[in-house]
């Protein structure tokens, strides 16, 4: 297989490459062999693009709860004795999934070949994560690959949890704006044109707020099509751009500044951060390696850029709880400091775990409250709807029986 690799050398010059290796845990080894450090090391796909192909694997996916099931299994059998190939064959025969029945089989065949799990998993990244993968080779190499995986479940469970809360946060105002959204564009299509006719049945002048709703009650009564493609092209150039790296750090930075929301961003990657830190060290993972991957795991590209920036200062023989002493805006200031305590004691991976514990537990009472929050922001944007319709609509009206007058 082909990777395309970053390293730091002895004379801390960062190198891009392409080099040809089984897997990336052995051009991990060759790049430190040769003294230098990786920094990242991504594989280059065979397959070639076609506007015209159609990827079949957008369909096929595992589910977080599947994953979840099957650390736990596993865990439980190799401790309970059974060899990892009948293991892994007894969890492939009870899986409903097509999709991860066929991952099963390849992972089957790979350690009956002699090769390992990890090696196997790596060939599936959108289904084992660098952190999965990279805390099962930690668990190969130590001999203690149950325990291991039973912190992976662990590990996926909290992130599962998490999930669920803040999208069960968000469900109530969802359906409130999609509500307000469907009965808007119903009174545009059949009550308005009723009233625009009786307004031009009166001649009077129109305000600037009623000739707005006319229009679009127009547009989409009367031409739906071309008020739809208008719509879809302003989406897509929106995600156009979206793509863009400038225009995601100013979405980023403008999230983070959100009043409650904007606090809740921070604790949620804190969180995330510090467990999947503490995942990765107490699996054996080296400092560098597991900043790597913790890196990939982070959205927000202001997070992603720090933990990028303590690899190199770590190289440097800077403590990583400098880097987030530093940042205070992205990491509360607990953060740094329980760090540097665990770097005094030696114990990093257990104070990280602690920082992962209460900052997850923070999120988890602010999801709670996060409708009743949402409520009055929603009944204030609900207000504002209702009340611009109700002038446009009423001002006209007000206006003919004071002429009549």
């Amino acid at each position: 297989m082909k990777f395309k690799y970053k390293e730091q050398n002895k004379e801390g010059k960062v190198v891009e490459g392409i080099a040809e290796s089984s897997d990336t845990f052995s051009l991990a080894k060759e790049i430190r062999e040769r003294g230098s450090t990786p920094l990242s090391i991504k594989e280059i796909s065979n397959k070639k693009s076609n506007i015209l192909s159609f990827d079949v694997d957008f369909f096929k996916k595992v589910s977080l709860s599947e994953k979840i099931m099957f650390t736990n299994n596993l865990s439980g059998m190799l401790s309970a004795g059974l060899s990892l190939t009948r293991a892994l064959t007894v969890l492939q025969k009870q899986t409903k999934n097509k999709y991860f029945n066929e991952i099963l089989t390849s992972l089957i065949d790979g350690v009956t070949r002699g090769g390992t799990l990890s090696v196997g998993m790596d060939k599936y990244p959108k289904v084992f994560s660098g952190v999965f993968v990279s805390m099962v080779h930690s668990g190969e190499e130590s001999g203690n690959l149950p325990k291991t995986l039973s912190e992976i479940g662990i590990t996926l469970k909290k992130t599962a949890d998490l999930n669920r809360k803040i999208k069960g946060a968000l469900i109530y105002p969802s359906i409130i704006v999609s509500a307000i959204f469907i009965i808007g564009v119903l009174m545009m299509i059949f009550v308005v044109p009723t009233l625009t006719k009786t307004f031009k049945d009166i001649g009077t002048e129109l305000p600037t707020p009623t000739k707005v709703i006319i229009f679009i009650s127009d547009m989409l009564s009367q031409h739906f099509l071309i008020f739809g493609l208008i719509i879809a092209f302003i989406i897509s150039i929106g995600f156009f751009i979206a793509r863009f790296k400038i225009t995601q750090r100013y979405f980023d930075s403008f999230i983070l500044k959100i009043p409650v929301l904007g606090a809740l961003i921070m604790e949620m990657n804190t969180a995330r951060t510090a467990r999947t830190l503490s995942s990765l060290l107490s699996s054996g993972v080296d400092i560098s390696k597991a900043l790597i991957i913790t890196e990939e795991v982070l959205q927000n590209v202001h997070y992603k850029e720090l933990i990028h920036s303590s690899i190199d200062s770590i190289e440097k023989g800077v403590a990583l709880s400098a880097s987030f002493k530093e940042n205070t805006h992205l990491y509360p200031i607990m953060v740094g400091e329980m760090i540097e305590v665990g770097e005094e004691t030696g114990k990093i991976s257990s104070m990280l775990l602690d920082i992962a514990n209460f900052y997850e537990t923070e999120v988890d009472n602010k999801t709670q409250n996060l409708s009743t929050i949402i409520e009055p922001v929603l009944m204030i944007f609900i207000g504002i709807a209702v009340g611009f319709f109700a002038i446009a609509m009423l001002k006209p009206m007000y206006s003919v029986m004071d002429t009549i007058k």
